[in-house]
């Protein structure tokens, strides 16, 4: 069963003895103000509803202060303790001196995946010139796949609307799936 925050947010889900779950994932909310309760974390529950919508599990949903050692520490913990297969976090991506989710993100990760943020500015470069400011990176810390997101809910959900697609195949080859890469996804073919 779900346990609820507040806000209606699942805060993790609990599987029952001998059931497993697809793509498990986290939503990590970076912010100084959210982590105080002085800002509602509207751009989390957008990743969350997008999340549930492709029958993904948020197993985790956490907001934490823009603070690179403690995203750092939390980024291991949901990869090495948490063992989810996704941490999607949104906030901190940009050029503001407290602007270190990239930062704490390269310090953790094995490899990066740099063809996602990649994408992500491609896109979004077509709705701003702003997007260029972003420092946001993809990478694999073991079986587990980082997405920095940015800070505000619509960019959140045009950057995730770009990755998503890609993201059950990354997992699949992750968890060693996956037999044949060349084969297309039925909605492609």
């Amino acid at each position: 069963m779900e346990k609820e925050r507040d806000d209606g947010l699942p805060m993790e889900t609990q599987l029952q003895e001998g059931e497993q779950a697809e793509n498990q994932v986290a939503v990590l909310t970076v912010s100084d103000r959210g982590a105080r309760g002085e800002r509602e974390d509207r751009s989390g529950k957008v990743i969350a509803e997008m999340v549930r919508s492709a029958g993904w599990n948020v197993a985790v949903y956490k907001i934490i202060p823009d603070e690179k050692e403690i995203i750092k520490t939390e980024l291991i913990k949901l990869a090495e303790e948490k063992r989810v297969d996704l941490v999607l976090t949104t906030g901190g991506t940009g050029v503001a001196p407290q602007d270190l989710t990239p930062d704490a993100t390269l310090e953790i990760i094995t490899r990066e995946v740099p063809g996602m943020a990649e994408a992500m500015r491609r896109e979004s470069l077509k709705k701003t010139p702003h997007a260029m400011l972003s420092r946001a990176v993809c990478g694999l810390r073991g079986k587990t796949l980082i997405v920095n997101l940015p800070g505000s809910p619509r960019a959140v959900q045009e950057c995730l609307e770009v990755v998503m697609p890609a993201i059950p195949h990354a997992l699949e080859l992750l968890r060693g799936e996956v037999s044949d890469c060349g084969a297309l996804p039925p909605a492609i073919e």
